[in-house]
This record gives structure tokens, C-alpha cells and sequence, in this order.
């Protein structure tokens, strides 16, 4: 019924709409398993399982929490309702302190403990690099 070409471009058109569908897919599952979301203390401590894969804790740091043992920093994370303890062991950012926002990733060790690989601190957005404050300072 129909010609050659309409049947030609019919394949066409699917084979270029089925690679999209595949493409679109495979980023999406690709994002899926990269993106880390961070959790608050008291979404962990509602957990009804404990998962071992590599997860991001984020709140404040609880004033007078922090102890530092030659490498290793122990601090506690607040959301002002649950608090979780955490153990790092390295250099934490230069805008690591008690009272500010920070976001941990690593590894649970149960509902209280959480071992830390990377320590990220958080800003507000007024944030400017002390060599841009010095920069404008100076005009």
C-alpha cells in the first residue's frame, strides 16, 4: 500500500527515535548510580537498614564538638533535632568550624557512628576568596 521511500523513512525515523530512547536511557542510568545526595542525621536515624554503600551526611557542626587527635578529627553533625559522630582522618577545608554547615561522605558504621573519606565545607553566598577581598580592598 505503501511505497518504498514512505516505508524507508518510516525505518529511518524508528531506528533514529529507538537510538534517542537508548541514549537518553543509558545517561539517565549512568547519573542514577554517580549522584550522591546528602542526608541529614535525622534521615539516618530513620533508617530501617543500614546500606554500606558510600553515602554524604550534611548539618551544622555542634559547637564544642570537635576534637583533633594528631590526624584524626572527631566532630558531630547536627540538624538541631538528631546528631550523628563523626570520625575523619586528614586535612578538613579551612572553612571547617563549629556552627557552620559541612557535608560528610563515607560510610556508616551504625546509626551513631559514620567514618568520613572527604570532608566538604559549605558557604553562604556571600562567600568571597580572601585574595578577591584583598584584591578589592586594595582599589
Amino acid at each position: 500500500m505503501y511505497g518504498k521511500k514512505v516505508k524507508l523513512r518510516f525505518i529511518f525515523l524508528a531506528l533514529i527515535l529507538a537510538s534517542v530512547i537508548l541514549t537518553v536511557f543509558l545517561v539517565l542510568q549512568s547519573l542514577k548510580e554517580n549522584v550522591v545526595y546528602f542526608q541529614s542525621p535525622s534521615e539516618i536515624k530513620s533508617l530501617i537498614e543500614l546500606n554500606k554503600k558510600k553515602i554524604r551526611v550534611g548539618g551544622m557542626v555542634k559547637e564544642q564538638s570537635i576534637f583533633i587527635d594528631s590526624d584524626k578529627v572527631n566532630f558531630v553533625i547536627t540538624d538541631f533535632k538528631n546528631e550523628i559522630n563523626i570520625v575523619y582522618t586528614g586535612a578538613v577545608p579551612n572553612l571547617f568550624a563549629e556552627g557552620k554547615g559541612v557535608v560528610a561522605e563515607g560510610f556508616l558504621k551504625d546509626k551513631n557512628y559514620f567514618t568520613a573519606t572527604k570532608i566538604l565545607a559549605k558557604h553562604d553566598e556571600n562567600y568571597m576568596p580572601p585574595e578577591v577581598k584583598e584584591a578589592l580592598g586594595d582599589k
